[in-house]
């Protein structure tokens, strides 16, 4: 084989080469960022979940232990909520806002409270039924963000 040949067959195998690795390396960096911003996006998703959620259960607790009308929208928007963290969440946090929505629909059929009951409960810590739900859904969240800082 002729040098002249060689040395074209060479540079032009360097080239692919190098062609090859630019392209196999954008391709895993892009590839990368989709999965880091998608997983951003997942957690600011859960985020405004949970925080709905724990935001109208509170609502709901609190009145159930003053009323004994149950209103039914009220409810359904929380089993809705609980549907939602079955299809994205941990079984641990989809199990505690079923527990909670169900313990909140339980408290309606109880006595109502009065003040001093109410203040009785809260000086006991009987007035936080969300606490071990939220502390499911931080570490759920931390998981989350454990998953962007590797995958950086």
């Amino acid at each position: 084989m002729n040098a002249a040949y060689l040395s074209a067959i060479a540079a032009l195998a360097g080239s692919i080469i190098g062609g090859l690795t630019s392209f196999a390396t954008a391709w895993i960096t892009q590839h990368q960022q989709a999965n880091v911003q998608w997983l951003l996006q997942e957690k600011t998703r859960r985020q405004e979940l949970y925080r709905q959620f724990i935001e109208d259960a509170s609502k709901l607790y609190v009145d159930a232990l003053m009323h004994d009308q149950v209103p039914i929208p009220s409810v359904v928007n929380l089993f809705a909520m609980t549907n939602q963290m079955k299809v994205v969440s941990t079984s641990r946090v989809a199990e505690g806002a079923y527990r909670i929505t169900r313990m909140i629909v339980d408290t309606y059929f109880l006595p109502n409270k009065s003040l001093p009951e109410l203040r009785a409960m809260l000086a006991s810590d009987e007035l936080d039924p969300l606490r071990d739900f939220s502390d499911a859904c931080r570490e759920e969240l931390d998981a989350l963000t454990s998953g962007v800082l590797q995958h950086k």
